[in-house]
């Protein structure tokens, strides 16, 4: 075969993928109307999967629905309501109908013929045009052959339902085979037709043949052949027979194939040489003498006539049998089957592949997040920026597992840790910041120190309360003040109520000493932040404010101030002008460096000086540093009973 021919199955593949073909397939099957269970929208199906609940099924061997275009499918809703009852319902419309029966109105036309399905079920029924049934048959459809050169076809179909596959595969057969053998009975038909004409003529030819012979011989006394003119004759006859029948073969496979089909050449390379034998015998003919010449072209014409006239008489006679009988030349090995199991999709592939993806958007999605927002991991990486850090407070694991899942944070509860649980490791740091602000407040203006925190949740409100707590334990005389008039909740660690605090105050509705309540166990006195006021900004800017820490410095050995974090609000910028010593509250793996840098840079531009940070809610992974701290705190607090 040259490289550029097609297979001989070629014409037959393209056939049984036609429209002539999936679309009888489509009108038996009624493959227009698609159906599906109707599940709950998105998690609806893997749901039913999960729980391993049947949708049930349904038979509509008709189905139609009126859509105005070709080229827009549509869809209704069938609810099971009982064994033999179903309702339809649509764009505008609602019928009911029953099992068996056809249902006919307002542009529907349905049929079904069985239900299998618990009552409330729904499906749902699109109507899509012939075209598109034919094309989602095509995509689904394979059609190879079966090993080279054996004149054998293998069809394959892909789908979800078995049952389905089944039916398609063996309308499509059968449809093909229908074709095939209605496609014969039609060449025999018009080859019948065409021998029919040609008989009579053939008829008559061999009459006038016969006559010249017969008048030739009369006119010559009876010549007779030679024998090797008779030879010559039986040769040439039989090529002359040969060649006829080419003809008629011609006449045929010219329906079936083109003239570069392998089978059309073979046929066009016989003819050739019978040609050229039939060209042969006529140079010996041309060498005998005139008469026997003449007596061998004329008994030629009879012979030829005669062999011609009976071919024709049989192949009617085969014709007929075939016509009668309508055979095609196809036939059905194997009848469709379908696998046991799904071909797709490959379950332990699924979930290997999930795991890998699942692995990888993992990893990916934590180095990012690392790479996008790399919080304070260690006090070296604010060293480097310039900041001084007075203190590195560890999570306390007591703190969480005691405090309620409720609350904001696990270590910005309802309790004073230091009051509740002063072995902790965390008070224990607190305590090392209360020595490290010993000596840093020293040179301080006054003896007021602001507490603040770059964002909301660094822990401000914690560290602030817990170490007034520890420096009013020395016996100092400390006040405490929520300066947070927005979301301050200190009066909830401490146990109390929030009547009136500071803004009221600030308002001049209240005076000092009627505000200012004692810490019960935190010896130290303070002020919460009284009701939410709608401007706390301006508030904090009245004189009130100067003259009531003024006040609380002259009559308080320190004044500890929480503010709101300075990248929420402007009032601890304000608050900040106030204070001898401000410190700057990060939290571990939350707050980044940029962060601290843009808080103590909007800090300096209002001439507020941070003296430095603390790193709170460090977590024991950190690293060899923090695991030795927490190690010495360890050491210093657990009672060892081995002596």
């Amino acid at each position: 075969m040259p490289p550029d021919s097609q297979p001989q199955s070629a014409p037959e593949i393209a056939l049984i993928q036609s429209r002539m073909i999936l679309g009888k397939t489509v009108d038996d099957l009624n493959l227009q109307a698609e159906i599906e269970p109707k599940y709950f929208p998105i998690f609806g199906r893997g749901l039913a999967r999960l729980l391993g609940k049947e949708p049930g099924t349904i038979s509509v061997p008709r189905f139609y629905l009126d859509t105005g275009s070709n080229d827009v499918p549509s869809e209704v809703t069938l609810t099971i309501l009982g064994e033999n009852n179903f309702e339809i319902e649509g764009e505008g419309f609602s019928l009911k109908g029953k099992k068996g029966v056809l249902l006919e109105d307002k542009g529907v036309s349905i049929l079904v013929d069985s239900i299998d399905a618990q009552p409330g079920s729904q499906f749902k029924i699109t109507y899509i045009s012939r075209l598109k049934a034919i094309s989602n048959l095509l995509e689904s459809l394979n059609v190879a052959d079966q090993g080279k050169d054996t004149g054998m076809l293998n069809l394959t179909f892909t789908g979800d339902n078995p049952t389905l596959i089944s039916q398609v595969l063996s309308s499509i057969t059968q449809n093909y085979l229908a074709q095939n053998v209605e496609r014969q009975a039609a060449q025999d038909a018009k080859s019948l037709e065409f021998l029919n004409e040609q008989l009579p003529k053939v008829r008559t030819d061999l009459d006038a043949a016969e006559d010249k012979l017969n008048n030739y011989r009369k006119q010559k006394d009876s010549v007779d052949l030679t024998m090797e003119a008779k030879s010559v004759l039986d040769q040439i006859v039989n090529v002359d027979n040969q060649l006829n029948e080419l003809t008629f073969r011609e006449a045929e496979i010219s329906q079936l194939y083109t003239k570069e089909h392998p089978t059309y050449k073979a046929l066009m390379e016989k003819r050739q040489t019978l040609q050229t034998e039939r060209n042969k015998l006529n140079k010996k003919v041309s060498s005998m003498p005139s008469t026997q010449q003449e007596v061998l072209r004329l008994s030629r014409d009879v012979e030829s006539g005669r062999a011609v006239y009976l071919q024709l008489l049989s192949r009617q006679q085969e014709l007929n049998i075939a016509k009668s009988s309508a055979i095609g030349n196809v036939r059905i090995i194997d009848n469709a089957i379908t696998e046991p199991k799904p071909v797709k999709p490959k379950k332990i592939l699924v979930i290997a592949l999930g795991i890998i993806i699942g692995l990888f958007f993992s990893v990916g999605f934590v180095f990012v997040r690392v790479f996008l927002r790399r919080g304070i991991e260690s006090p070296e990486q604010l060293e480097e920026m310039g900041i001084n850090v007075y203190a590195s407070i560890p999570v306390s694991e007591w703190l969480t597992k005691n405090t309620n899942k409720n609350k904001r944070q696990k270590n910005e509860s309802d309790t004073l840790l230091a009051v509740e649980n002063p072995a902790d490791l965390a008070v224990e740091a607190i305590r090392s910041l209360r020595t490290s602000l010993h000596f840093a407040m020293m040179e301080s203006k006054n003896n007021i120190l602001m507490i603040s925190g770059a964002s909301p949740n660094a822990g401000k409100t914690f560290v602030s309360t817990n170490l007034a707590a520890t420096i009013a334990m020395t016996g100092k005389k400390v006040l405490f003040i929520d300066s947070d008039l927005r979301k301050g909740y200190v009066h909830k660690m401490l146990g109390s109520e929030n009547v009136k605090g500071l803004s009221d105050i600030l308002s001049g509705q209240a005076k000092v000493e009627s505000i200012i309540e004692r810490v019960s166990g935190g010896e130290f006195d303070y002020i919460g932040r009284g009701q939410t006021p709608p401007n706390p900004a301006e508030l904090l800017m009245h004189p009130r404010f100067k003259e009531l820490l003024s006040w609380a410095s002259q009559n308080y050995e320190l004044v500890i101030v929480d503010t709101p974090p300075i990248l929420a609000v402007t009032d601890a910028a304000i608050i900040g002008q106030y204070a001898g010593t401000t410190l700057l509250v990060a939290r571990f793996e939350a707050n980044t460096a940029k962060e601290i840098a843009v808080s103590i840079k909007r800090f300096e531009q209002t001439g507020v000086v941070i003296k430095g940070c603390i790193l709170n809610g460090v977590m024991k992974k950190a690293s060899s540093y923090y695991s030795y701290g927490y190690s010495q705190y360890g050491y210093s607090y657990t009672d060892n009973k081995s002596k």
